[in-house]
């Protein structure tokens, strides 16, 4: 999905749910679908205040990764001690994590056959899957060679 598309879409969705149709919001959605990695949301706020400080307020970026959130467009993807770490995945194609307990190193991967493995477990227990994500805490490659 082109970054248009999905903005025409957000103001859909934000009219649909009584939200204020602002430039703000779709500036850090540009903000957003160009920084192409995983983020938290104070590593998102600094970002953007060192790139323009006159898109957004702190709260306008947090109220807005809320909004995302709750459209589709952003996904927390990791919950790790007292961080929550998100990822953009408006128009990218579905796939798992490995995560590196000592770098912070996030690793994304798919494989069909633990897709086919899901499906078949939920067929199994008459169970309708509605989303899901797998992620697998561990040690890196180059952090396990340091160690050595």
């Amino acid at each position: 999905m082109q970054v248009d598309e999905l903005k025409s879409r957000f103001e859909q969705f934000l009219k649909q749910k009584g939200y204020k149709i602002t430039k703000g919001r779709f500036e850090i959605v540009d903000k957003i679908a160009s920084y192409g990695k995983h983020f938290e949301i104070e590593e998102l706020v600094r970002w953007i205040a060192n790139q323009n400080k006159t898109v957004a307020s702190r709260s306008t970026v947090y109220r807005t990764v809320r909004l995302l959130q709750d459209f589709g467009a952003i996904r927390e993807v990791i919950k790790l001690g007292n961080r929550t770490i998100y990822e953009f995945v408006a128009g990218k194609p579905h796939h798992e994590h490995l995560i590196c307990v000592e770098c912070g190193k996030i690793i994304e991967f798919y494989k069909d056959e633990i897709e086919e493995l899901q499906d078949k477990v939920c067929e199994e227990h008459s169970f309708t899957p509605l989303n899901h994500r797998l992620e697998i805490f561990g040690i890196c490659k180059d952090c396990m060679e340091k160690r050595t």
